[in-house]
């Protein structure tokens, strides 16, 4: 870039560009150029920098992390990340309810919360930031008490969307819990191998009024998830599921579907029930609102089979590829 006929430099650009260029980087970088000058020291302070925070590549002492909340995140934070270090040995340091309990108080904006790797066990799901809309749990601890009916329905009543990645402790009792967050409307699941197909039908009569619904890597077959499916969400638009134990007669209980807009089937591909091309139209046809069908990791990407589908289905986006590699952008 050339400004005035000579190469332009740092200073030369301007104060949009260089925060979309700090947001890039780690916390401890972007603390690190406030030192520069005192117009990076002015736009690391700025609120746009610190919507989104991701601090799970850092193993910080609380006092460290209280600094963080009170002279950067504040009421500027939208989105958090967090590492817990759960298999870290017990001298790490661990998440506390109340450093839950100051993200409610000091961070009203905060609106999604991601916890990874973090022992919850002695965290009450009641010391969470009220105004939470998402709450992701990748690879955590939780207590039998956390999601349990029957518990305080005032808390977390903003919740829109809830993941549950590889929680080893959920269950059955957790999941029909999931029935007091009335602003409920997606539900993730991935790992969670103690839900059961009763389980997870008795829940779903309950979640009726979900639109999303994601359920991968379970031990659950895809043909009783999507029997579930058809019986109880009615008005879901968005399914997205792995095919093991698929069928074409279980992929069938979908046709009619009124509402359902996104299905996405996910590989690897490794039983031979798994519906043809021409059988995945046939369903696909009688889906009055189906815009998107997207299979990834069939290994179909380029074959015969994504042609077809393709021509069979001319109102729908196809997408057929392999399984895409996790995003950065985690706040998407």
């Amino acid at each position: 870039m050339r400004v005035g006929g000579s190469m332009a430099t740092w200073t030369d650009l301007p104060d949009s560009v260089l925060l979309e260029i700090f947001s890039y980087l780690p916390v401890r970088d972007r603390i690190r150029l406030s030192r520069v000058c005192h117009r990076w020291k002015r736009l690391v302070d700025d609120r746009w920098l610190w919507r989104h925070v991701d601090l799970t590549r850092y193993k910080m002492q609380p006092k460290v992390m209280w600094h963080l909340l009170r002279r950067y995140m504040a009421s500027r934070l939208h989105s958090l990340r967090l590492g817990g270090f759960l298999f870290s040995g017990s001298q790490a340091p661990q998440l506390s309810p109340a450093l839950m309990r100051a993200l409610g108080q000091k961070c009203p904006n905060l609106k999604r919360l991601c916890l990874h790797v973090a022992d919850l066990s002695t965290v009450p799901i009641s010391s969470l930031p009220s105004t939470l809309r998402i709450l992701e749990l990748h690879s955590c601890e939780i207590s039998m008490a956390w999601l349990l009916k029957g518990q305080d329905p005032t808390v977390l009543p903003q919740l829109e969307c809830i993941v549950l990645d590889r929680v080893p402790a959920f269950r059955d009792e957790h999941l029909q819990g999931l029935t007091r967050f009335r602003a409920l409307r997606s539900l993730v699941l991935g790992g969670t191998y103690r839900v059961t197909e009763t389980g997870l039908d008795a829940s779903l009569q309950e979640l009726s009024y979900l639109q999303r619904l994601e359920v991968l890597g379970c031990t659950l077959s895809a043909d009783s998830i999507l029997r579930a499916v058809s019986r109880h969400l009615r008005d879901v638009r968005k399914v997205r599921l792995t095919v093991r134990g698929l069928s074409a007669p279980g992929l069938s209980v979908l046709e009619g579907m009124p509402a359902l807009e996104n299905l996405c089937l996910l590989g690897p591909l490794i039983t031979p029930e798994m519906p043809s091309p021409a059988e995945i139209i046939s369903s696909c046809l009688t889906m009055p609102k189906l815009k998107v069908l997207e299979l990834q990791g069939l290994g179909w990407e380029g074959q015969e089979a994504e042609r077809t589908l393709c021509k069979g289905l001319p109102h729908c986006l196809v997408i057929v590829r392999p399984c895409p590699k996790e995003s950065m952008d985690w706040w998407v």
